[in-house]
C-alpha cells in the first residue's frame, strides 16, 4: 500500500495533469482574457465558495480535528480534470471548463499550501502537524504546474503525437485513480467504515450546495446557460486524487494514508454517486442565452 499511495498516486496525478497539460493551447488562456467576466465568476466560485461550503458543513454535522481538516483541504483543492469531460457530457461550455481547470490548478499551487496551512493549525490545535509550507507547494508545483507545463510543450513541438496521446493519456489515468481509490478505501478499510456514517452525508451535502449553488449563481448573473453548466460542475467535482495525494505530506505520514486524507478518498466515490443525475438534468436543460 505504501507503495501505491507514496509513488503510484503522485505518478497518477501527474499524468492527470499531463494529459491536461497536453490539450492546452495558448487559445486557452487568451480566451481568460477574452471571457473575464465569466471566467471571474467560475474562479471565484472555485476558490472561495467551495471552501465557505465546506466550512459551514463542518459546523452543521459537528465534525472536527483531522477529519474536519481533511475536508477543508479537498475544499482547497482545484476541479479536475474529469470535470471537462463531464461538461462535456451535460453539454456544458468545453472550453470555460478547460480554462478554468488550467488556471485554478495552476493558482492552486500558491492558495492550497497557505491556506492548508491556516485549516490544520484551527482545526487540529495542539495535534495539528508541523509541515513545511514551501514544501508542500514544491510537492504541488512537481505533481501539477510541471506536468501541465511538459504536455504543453509536448502539444507545441509535435501537435500531432499531443491528439494521438490525450485521450490514452485521460483513459490510463482514470484507470489509475480508480485502482488508488479503491486500494487507499481497502487499506483503510476500519477507519472508512468508522467515519462514512458521519463523512458519508457531509461530503454528499459538499458536493450537491456546491453544484447547485454554482449553477444558481451563473443563472443569478445573467450567464449563458452552457456557463451556467459549466461553472455548477467546475464548483462541484473537486480533485480529491490532490487531497489523497497531499495528506501524506501534510501529515508526515510514512506509509497508507492518515486521517487527514480521508474525506478526500471517501468524496472521490460520493461525488459520483450525487453528481450523476444531476449531470443527467444538466443535459435536459437547453443552452439557451
Amino acid at each position: 500500500m505504501d507503495i501505491l499511495v507514496n509513488v503510484v498516486l503522485p505518478l497518477s496525478l501527474a499524468v492527470i495533469m499531463l494529459s491536461l497539460g497536453v490539450g492546452l493551447t495558448p487559445a486557452d488562456f487568451r480566451r481568460v482574457a477574452e471571457r473575464g467576466w465569466v471566467f471571474a465568476v467560475g474562479a471565484t466560485c472555485q476558490i472561495i465558495l467551495i471552501p465557505v461550503v465546506a466550512y459551514c458543513v463542518i459546523i452543521l454535522f459537528g465534525l472536527s480535528g483531522a477529519i474536519a481538516a481533511g475536508i477543508m483541504l479537498l475544499a482547497f483543492c482545484p476541479g479536475g480534470v474529469t470535470s471537462n469531460v463531464v461538461s462535456r457530457l451535460a453539454n456544458g461550455d468545453v472550453a470555460l471548463s478547460v480554462s478554468l481547470t488550467a488556471v485554478v490548478s495552476l493558482l492552486s499551487m500558491l492558495t492550497v499550501p497557505l491556506f492548508v496551512g491556516w485549516a490544520v493549525v484551527h482545526f487540529m490545535g495542539e495535534d495539528a502537524p508541523t509541515f513545511s509550507v514551501s514544501s508542500l507547494a514544491l510537492a504541488m508545483f512537481l505533481i501539477t504546474a510541471l506536468p501541465v507545463a511538459v504536455g504543453m510543450g509536448i502539444r507545441h513541438i509535435a501537435p500531432d503525437l499531443a491528439e494521438r496521446i490525450e485521450p490514452k493519456l485521460l483513459i490510463l489515468s482514470s484507470v489509475l485513480f480508480v485502482i488508488i481509490i479503491l486500494a487507499a478505501i481497502a487499506s483503510n478499510w476500519n477507519l472508512f467504515v468508522e467515519n462514512f456514517k458521519s463523512l458519508g452525508p457531509a461530503l454528499a451535502v459538499l458536493n450537491i450546495v456546491t453544484m447547485v449553488g454554482g449553477f444558481a449563481i451563473g443563472a443569478a448573473l445573467n450567464l449563458g446557460r452552457a456557463e451556467q453548466k459549466t461553472i455548477s460542475i467546475e464548483v462541484g467535482l473537486q480533485n480529491g486524487t490532490l487531497g489523497i495525494t497531499l495528506a501524506p505530506i501534510i501529515a508526515g505520514a510514512a506509509g497508507g494514508i492518515p486521517t487527514i486524507g480521508l474525506p478526500s478518498a471517501i468524496y472521490s466515490v460520493i461525488m459520483y454517486l450525487t453528481a450523476a443525475p444531476f449531470v443527467l438534468w444538466l443535459r435536459t436543460r437547453k443552452n439557451e442565452g
